[in-house]
């Protein structure tokens, strides 16, 4: 992980705009981060979605039946998968993947504690890159192999990565399986804001982790309190835009090169695209997945879309 997060910052911060991918933002610090964001109340999709799950997962289990095993990537804390988990009939394993590896098997010794009879099988890996699955979750099973993908996290994926990620889901499933997808869809700007740039500034801290980690993991030099966190809503691409950038010129050195960051010059951090309903929906059909259910939150807060191979 440390060879491909040094390749990737380099690469990032040779390009203009510079930019260093999202997936690196959830190491354990990052993941821990983020579970203090999801708790915020200002942070209205992790709510939203917790109470639309505990309408939807009856029908989810009705429709999807016994002996389910479900894969979530992304899995972090697990805290949406217990919803999931104990509303299915007898499911027969479960297979969370995260880069996080330390944070991920603390929560999956907790979750283990308990579903002491549910088979918990952790995969250390990127889910936006082909992941390997341990047997029993691909093998000849009488349950239906169920893809969890809750917290909005799709729209981390620019579209065309969201829907090569979907494709690979929808050819994981196979045609008697399942895909549920959370989706946040697009809002007013200021309660965009107020979510995404919280006033406690725990966002600010998740993002400047970035340049925290790449000290720590790849010997680089950043200076995280010169860099101020920017939030902005980009109404072009529906996307909020989490950007660091600098309060001074100065340079970093990582692996021997050395960068110039000028005064306001920004480092991408990460986008969160919206979707309405509709436009997720085109975005399933164009990976070759048709809507089954969709749930829609009662204040339009968030929708979340069960889906089969079309």
């Amino acid at each position: 992980m440390r060879h491909e997060f040094e390749a990737a910052l380099l690469a990032g911060l040779s390009r203009r705009p510079r930019r260093i991918p999202c997936r690196f933002l959830y190491d354990s610090v990052g993941s821990a981060l983020f579970e203090r964001i999801a708790a915020l109340d200002c942070y209205y999709p992790a709510r939203a979605e917790t109470a639309l799950l505990a309408e939807a997962v009856p029908g989810v289990a009705a429709m999807v039946g016994p002996g389910a095993r479900v894969v979530e990537p992304g899995a972090g804390a697990m805290r949406k998968s217990r919803q999931l988990l104990g509303a299915l009939p007898d499911p027969a394993a479960y297979v969370p993947i995260d880069v996080a590896a330390g944070f991920m098997r603390d929560a999956a010794r907790g979750l283990a504690a308990e579903m002491p009879n549910l088979a918990i099988l952790p995969v250390v890996a990127d889910f936006t890159r082909r992941f390997r699955l341990p047997a029993v979750a691909t093998g000849a099973q009488p349950g239906p192999l169920v893809v969890f993908f809750p917290g909005s996290t799709i729209g981390n994926l620019a579209p065309p990565e969201a829907t090569r990620f979907l494709a690979r889901m929808a050819a994981l499933v196979g045609r008697d399986g399942w895909v549920m997808v959370g989706v946040d869809p697009v809002r007013d700007r200021a309660r965009l804001m107020a979510a995404y740039d919280d006033v406690h500034g725990v966002t600010a801290a998740f993002m400047r982790n970035l340049l925290v980690r790449a000290n720590r993991e790849c010997g680089a030099d950043f200076r995280p309190d010169s860099f101020d966190h920017r939030v902005d809503w980009n109404p072009c691409h529906a996307r909020v835009e989490h950007r660091l950038v600098c309060r001074r010129s100065h340079q970093v050195t990582l692996a021997g090169r050395r960068f110039n960051l000028r005064r306001g010059e920004a480092i991408e951090a990460e986008h969160c695209h919206k979707y309405s309903p509709a436009a997720f929906r085109r975005l399933a059909a164009a990976a070759g997945l048709r809507p089954a259910v969709t749930w829609l939150h009662q204040d339009g807060l968030f929708s979340l879309h069960l889906l089969r191979r079309g």
